[in-house]
C-alpha cells in the first residue's frame, strides 16, 4: 500500500489549502484560544460533553494504583560507594539490590530487597544479605 501524500504536497497551487478564506486559518484565535482558553464561556459545550464543566480535575497518582518502585543498585556500583564490611543500602538512599557485577570478598548488606541473583551471589562470596523491616 502507497503512503497517502501529505496535504501541502496536494494542494500546491491552491491559494488556501481547502481552508476558505485567507483568514481563517490563521493561529489560536481561529481555534478560539489556546489549550484551556474559553472553557467556560464559548468552549463550553465541548468541556460539559466530557466533563469538565468547572475546571479541569487532576487525579493524584495514588488513587490510581500506581505502585511506588524503590530506587534499585546493582552490587558492583553498592561496593563502590564504600569499602566497609557492612553496607546499608537505605544509607545511601537505596531499596533494592540487583544482581550486576561479581563481588570478590564477603560483605554483609542490609536493604529492603534483594532479587534472588543478587542474594544468590552474596551468599556465593560467604557474605548475607539482610532483609531490612519496612515501617
Amino acid at each position: 500500500m502507497t503512503a497517502k501524500r501529505k496535504k501541502v504536497v496536494r494542494m500546491r497551487g491552491s491559494k488556501t489549502h481547502g481552508y476558505g478564506s485567507k483568514k481563517k486559518h490563521r493561529g489560536g484565535g481561529s481555534q478560539g484560544g489556546k489549550g484551556l482558553a474559553g472553557r467556560l464561556k464559548h468552549k463550553k459545550t465541548f468541556f460539559k460533553r466530557w466533563g469538565y464543566d468547572k475546571q479541569p480535575r487532576f487525579k493524584s497518582l495514588e488513587h490510581k494504583g500506581v505502585r511506588s518502585k524503590e530506587k534499585a543498585i546493582n552490587l558492583r556500583d553498592l561496593l563502590t560507594l564504600t569499602d566497609k564490611d557492612e553496607i546499608d543500602a537505605s544509607e545511601f538512599g537505596y531499596g533494592k539490590v540487583l544482581s550486576g557485577g561479581v563481588l570478590q570478598r564477603p560483605v554483609t548488606i542490609k536493604a529492603k530487597k534483594f532479587s534472588g541473583r543478587a542474594k544468590e551471589k552474596i551468599e556465593a562470596a560467604g557474605g548475607k544479605a539482610v532483609v531490612e523491616e519496612q515501617v
